[in-house]
């Protein structure tokens, strides 16, 4: 080995030139301790100084990239700025929200699923996606049929968060929700049923944030501040759903910098 290798990793046990006989094969298993040191310094010699991985871009995860943004959310539109006072509200419905759901989350898990409740895995994107916004929403299809409409096909029109259904998730399953349905929102409308499970996964959430978590609602809140941008019809039902998102995002998870100012 270089002197300069050496330095980085001096050798715990020095050995010295062996006398070994010169029928010496260092093929065969040794039969002395001298015979074992040689054989391991012959090893480590033909070990080359760089060695690559050959990785299987199979086994790799889809949709490794990750765009990470240093900006704040956009401004809200002219006259549709929340006030301060708003916010402090919704924080404070926010919090008595999650005190709720963790003094009963026993009590919500031991409660039987109705038959039609199947929970994805934690790992089905496309079941969780369908699961929470339902067939309509998913595969956007802009109306249901009269014969749809005589009666609720949550498998449709999606599971609403009920306390039983969210009560079972745990946080490696609340995050991994949270992400499938950020990422359809990145490309998708936002519609009453993502804001019903974004909400209920915020609520979900436990403090202090993991970083993935932490990532990922900055993210929800940014991409709120777009769509409430480009909201052409002004709908205030939808643009105020929007804001409570920001607001919880920027003033209970303490991302300050994503905050509206106040109008």
């Amino acid at each position: 080995m270089e002197s300069g290798v050496e330095e980085l990793m001096p050798r715990l046990l020095p050995v010295g030139d062996c006398d070994l006989a010169e029928d010496f094969d260092p093929t065969v298993p040794p039969r002395t301790p001298q015979e074992y040191l040689k054989r391991v310094q012959i090893e480590a010699a033909r070990c080359p100084d760089v060695v690559v991985a050959q990785i299987d871009p199979r086994k790799l995860k889809k949709k490794q990239t990750v765009n990470i943004s240093i900006s704040g959310c956009q401004p809200a539109p002219e006259g549709y700025s929340p006030t301060l006072k708003w916010q402090q509200q919704q924080v404070a419905n926010f919090s008595a929200v999650r005190q709720s759901l963790n003094k009963h989350r026993n009590h919500w898990r031991s409660q039987h699923l109705d038959s039609n409740v199947t929970m994805p895995k934690s790992e089905d994107e496309e079941g969780w996606k369908k699961f929470c916004l339902g067939e309509r929403v998913y595969s956007e299809i802009d109306a249901l049929s009269d014969n749809e409409n005589l009666g609720i096909d949550y498998m449709k029109v999606g599971f609403p968060p009920l306390l039983s259904i969210v009560s079972r998730m745990n946080q490696a399953t609340v995050t991994s929700v949270l992400e499938y349905l950020i990422s359809w929102f990145g490309e998708k409308k936002f519609t009453p049923e993502l804001g019903r499970w974004l909400y209920a996964l915020l609520a979900c959430l436990e403090k202090p944030l993991l970083p993935e978590a932490h990532s990922l609602i900055r993210q929800l809140a940014r991409r709120c501040s777009e769509v409430r941008v480009l909201e052409e019809s002004k709908n205030e039902e939808q643009i105020s759903a929007l804001n409570l998102i920001i607001c919880l995002v920027s003033r209970y998870f303490d991302q300050r910098d994503l905050a509206d100012e106040p109008s």
